[in-house]
């Protein structure tokens, strides 16, 4: 049977505190840092010291756990019926357990629900930056994590609820929020979820399931790539803008002309600056960089002496966290090694000028470009300047990212293999490579139309004609090239074919079959009027092998298609 209890503690006596003696119990008087007359009994410490003896406030449960384990546990009650009453579903938990009703995981995840959900969610921001991740997806998780347990009012673990979070989804929705957004939502909720069942925190996810939005059916933001001549355009405005712009009058009678005095050195420098954006949109093209990957480069990464160039990439500064070598087009290549050149001669002139020593190489941590913060913005006023439309007429828009779209899509247009496209864009999936990366409108679909067959429909009419006589030699001279279809009028010796039979030659019935006329005008009259009686007579009739027949007759429609083709072919 177990008890409740207020656990005592002891603390040193305060300096100034007066020792007094009531009801043959000692005591120690003194006033707190608010000037309140306090009082305390005094007890023995470990040490030998006087103490003041306290007892906590809340009441402590002590019973034999489900192992038959004595444990003390806190119930954060300061009412004793309160206290004893959370001892007894403790022991009826025990109880359970020693049953085999119940697992002691169970228990465990049970006693965490109550706990503040921000304690948790705390926990597993510290998780992940144990696990490796970086500064900004741990802010960002938090960001996220914040914003879905606030919107769907969630106190604790006992108040995850997946009819919440689905309604609260169909609330951003209406709201405006993409999905893309979200998605990610979702997905760090759920990712908080499997911690909490990782952690034995919660016996089973309850967000687990939610179908994602589908981002194909709500597209924000579709990239377009940019045309050969657009790029050309494109560089050129980059690397003549900076100065354009400081030449630029603002204000005055002279606003909008290129007249402004700039100084030779700040000339030099924004002649650098428009050099160093323009190298830093064709490194972007030309390698399908990332601008994060691009910022993070240093000198010590490129590798452009060799016969191959290349660059490395660092696994944490890349978006898979694998470590990638990057191959580089000999033209850059030379463009890079003449852009490091320039800004070491730059380095060795300011220390000239400092009397400081002159460096013989650039460092190996130096960035290889100062790529801006803003360079979203930057380029839309590239693109304005070069007279290049941000959004085209399909909404699709350009932005930095655009650059490694551009990438992909002048890989497929040149005819480069998927999977070593795949491999250039460094893609797990190459569905990403061919529907995400290329733009199907710069694919050269008419052109590739080309390489198909040529069928025509029609022969030759001569071809034709010759076949046809080749076919009919030794038939009758009456034999009209297109059998007729109906008889004619008046006329007994004519008779009626159908298109896959041949005619009869002067008065004598096909032996082809189908509707023949005869010699007779009863007979005529019986198998035209469907008479079974007749009808069955010349069936016999025209199956008699030793009927005389035509020629022509004897030449089936089958023979003749198959010398017809074997003759055009």
């Amino acid at each position: 049977m177990g008890s409740v209890f207020r656990k005592s503690y002891t603390k040193p006596l305060p300096l100034g505190a007066e020792i007094i003696q009531r009801k043959g119990e000692r005591l120690a008087r003194w006033r707190d840092a608010k000037g309140k007359l306090q009082t305390a009994p005094i007890t023995v410490g470990l040490d030998g010291s006087e103490r003041l003896l306290f007892e906590s406030g809340t009441y402590t449960a002590k019973y034999r756990d489900g192992s038959g384990i004595v444990v003390s546990r806190p119930t954060a009650c300061r009412d004793r019926d309160a206290a004893k009453q959370m001892l007894a579903e403790w022991e009826r938990q025990a109880e359970r357990i020693r049953a085999g009703l119940i697992s002691a995981s169970e228990v465990r995840s049970a006693g965490q629900l109550a706990f503040p959900i921000g304690e948790h969610v705390e926990a597993y921001l510290i998780s992940l930056d144990a696990s490796g991740n970086t500064a900004k997806h741990v802010k960002e998780t938090r960001r996220v994590l914040k914003t879905v347990l606030a919107g769907c009012d969630f106190g604790t673990l006992a108040d995850l609820d997946r009819t919440a979070v689905e309604h609260w989804l169909g609330i951003r929705r209406k709201l405006g929020a993409s999905a893309r957004t979200r998605n990610v939502d979702l997905t760090a909720l759920i990712a908080f979820g499997n911690w909490c069942v990782a952690s034995r925190r919660l016996m089973n996810n309850p967000f687990k399931g939610i179908q994602k939005a589908d981002t194909k059916s709500d597209p924000r933001r579709r990239r377009r790539a940019m045309t050969e001549e657009e790029l050309k355009r494109l560089l050129d405005a980059a690397r003549r803008r900076p100065l354009e712009d400081a030449l630029t009058v603002r204000t005055g009678k002279n606003t909008g002309q290129r007249s402004a005095k700039v100084r030779p050195e700040i000339r030099k420098q924004l002649g650098a600056l428009g050099r160093e954006r323009a190298l830093i949109y064709k490194t972007l093209v030309l390698t399908g960089l990332r601008k994060n990957e691009l910022a993070t480069l240093t000198v010590a990464q490129l590798k452009l002496d060799g016969p191959m160039p290349f660059l490395e990439l660092d696994a944490e500064d890349e978006k898979s966290r694998e470590g990638n070598s990057v191959v580089v087009r000999s033209d850059l290549a030379t463009d890079l090694r003449q852009w490091l050149a320039d800004r070491l001669a730059g380095l060795q002139e300011k220390a000239r000028r400092a009397g400081k020593p002159s460096p013989a190489r650039l460092a190996g941590e130096t960035p290889v470009f100062e790529v801006p913060n803003g360079l979203v913005r930057i380029l839309d006023r590239d693109l304005k300047a070069a007279g290049i439309p941000k959004r085209d007429e399909r909404g699709r828009t350009l932005d930095v990212h655009a650059l490694r779209t551009t990438f992909g899509t002048l890989l497929s247009r040149g005819g480069v293999p998927l999977r070593t496209a795949q491999a250039a864009m460094r893609h797990s999936d190459p569905s990403l490579t061919a529907n995400i990366y290329t733009d199907p409108k710069l694919l050269d679909v008419h052109g590739a139309l080309d390489a198909l067959p040529k069928l025509p429909l029609e022969s030759r009419p001569d071809e034709f004609q010759e076949a046809f006589r080749a076919a009919t030699v030794g038939t009758c001279d009456s034999m009209p090239l297109a059998p007729p279809l109906a008889p004619t009028p008046g006329k007994r010796e004519q008779s009626v074919a159908t298109p896959d039979r041949m005619s009869t030659c002067g008065s004598r019935p096909t032996e082809m079959g189908g509707l023949a006329a005869s010699p007779t005008g009863d007979r005529e009259r019986a198998e035209l009027s469907g008479d079974d009686k007749n009808g069955a007579e010349w069936a016999m009739r025209d199956s008699n092998p030793r009927r005389p027949a035509c020629k022509a007759g004897a030449l089936t429609a089958e023979l003749i298609a198959r010398l017809l083709i074997k003759e055009l072919l």
